[in-house]
């Protein structure tokens, strides 16, 4: 009778740490490197990563779903003429093409007077955070906004755009702040994660620090309802004190849904 063959990975100590996070933890190991499955997963992630970054956007159903919504929609291109540009100049996605700024103040010539709030819409680094995000996070906070009497101007969807990009259309627009939403770099735990950027006072040449930031917006990342609270308070907030970036903190209060076990540590749990 043949005996059984010895177990060949060798288990991490701190494996039950993997419940609360995403991350390549506690994977093991066989011999010196890693056990098949753990690599094989690595593989299909970088895969799901690249293939994020050079996706192109589907503009089409994104607009016929913006419009079926009863919102005015513009659709223009930055600098940037393809992916590769895209890429490798950042600066080029920062700001409009010709045909999209004539476009832009063509429009803004006919608005009524300033807004108080332009939505800006971009690929970024990652069109699926777009496709799967957007529209159950406008839903989220358009109401709200919609119920405060907040005057949005028209949303702008920009191809191969960054986020410096929503200052041009801001300012073109005449909006006393700018709200970006764009796909962030994708990660090997989260390809689609969507990123939503605050500006007040947008003008060209604005930096980071200008702005807030609210990342990992997805299904299984910070869920719409609690960005649209976080969003709602900080745009409320830079319209009180007049300002964005570094000087505004984000003092929402946190979702109740997030406080369902306060005090608890994981390394006293699970023994590490």
């Amino acid at each position: 009778m043949e005996k059984p063959l010895p177990e060949t990975i060798v288990a991490d100590p701190w494996q039950p740490l993997r419940q609360f996070s995403p991350a390549r933890i506690a994977l093991g190991h066989a011999g010196i490197s890693l056990p098949t499955r753990p690599q094989l997963e690595f593989q299909l992630a970088h895969a799901r990563a690249r293939d994020a970054v050079h996706l192109p956007l589907d503009i089409p159903p994104l607009l016929a779903a913006l419009e079926q919504r009863g919102h005015e929609v513009m659709v223009l291109r930055s600098a940037a003429a393809d992916r590769r540009s895209y890429l490798q100049r950042p600066d080029l996605g920062r700001r409009l093409d010709n045909e999209s700024r004539r476009i832009l103040a063509a429009r803004a010539a006919q608005l009524p007077g300033d807004c108080d709030v332009a939505f800006v819409i971009a690929d970024g680094l990652s069109a699926i955070a777009i496709h799967d995000n957007l529209l159950p996070f406008l839903d989220a906070v358009l109401p709200r906004l919609a119920r405060e009497q907040w005057a949005c101007g028209p949303i702008a969807i920009v191809a191969q755009g960054r986020v410096a990009v929503g200052d041009e259309v801001g300012l073109a627009l005449r909006a006393q702040m700018v709200v970006i939403l764009i796909g962030e770099r994708p990660g090997l735990s989260a390809p689609d994660s969507l990123g939503i950027y605050l500006t007040y006072r947008p003008a060209i040449g604005t930096t980071d620090a200008g702005r807030n930031c609210i990342s990992n917006v997805r299904r299984a990342g910070l869920d719409y309802e609690a960005a649209a609270h976080k969003l709602f308070y900080l745009m409320s907030e830079a319209r009180r004190r007049k300002l964005s970036g570094v000087a505004l903190k984000d003092e929402a209060e946190a979702s109740s849904q997030r406080l369902t076990a306060p005090g608890r540590n994981i390394l006293v749990e699970t023994g590490g």
